[in-house]
């Protein structure tokens, strides 16, 4: 079975940097299980895996614009200790949910604390960044009425959220 639009796939997977350092991987923990089509993945890795069954194995660059975007120096910002009310402790690399310039919500990660002013961005941590992934194609099955209705895999046995 081919991997198109409303197919629920596993992989395997690794993910590397252009210095070749892992950013992620499945190795050692169960294949990643999605619907494609859905917006489950990067748009990129979805292009790249698409035609492809069980068993192929594919290397693929995915330049910024198909994984997390072009970093965005508009979403750093430098706000005022205070608006991190019922925050007792700030620490760099913490993540707090926040309204975008849209009015979207959207994750932001502290970047440097200096005295009162703390620097947030709201950049995902791989935007900007060319990412290479090596994939196996492990499984490639119909999701069922329910997934597609959900837009996403559930897990063995059924409904998990």
């Amino acid at each position: 079975m081919l991997i198109a639009a409303n197919k629920a796939v596993s992989i395997d997977y690794t993910l590397t940097n252009d210095a070749g350092e892992v950013i992620d991987s499945s190795a050692g923990g169960a294949p990643l299980v999605y619907l494609h089509g859905a917006g489950n993945i990067i748009i990129g890795l979805e292009r790249a895996l698409e035609g492809k069954q069980a068993g192929d194995e594919l290397n693929v660059a995915i330049e910024p614009e198909d994984a997390y975007g072009e970093y965005s120096a508009e979403l750093v910002a430098t706000l005022d200790r205070a608006m991190f009310e019922g925050v007792d402790q700030l620490e760099v690399g913490m993540q707090f949910h926040a309204s975008g310039p849209d009015g979207s919500m959207q994750i932001v990660t502290i970047r440097d604390i200096d005295g009162d002013d703390v620097t947030v961005d709201g950049n995902h941590p791989l935007a900007g960044q060319r990412l290479n992934f090596k994939v196996k194609v492990v499984t490639v099955r119909e999701a069922s009425d329910e997934e597609v209705a959900h837009g996403h895999i559930h897990g063995e046995g059924g409904h998990h959220h």
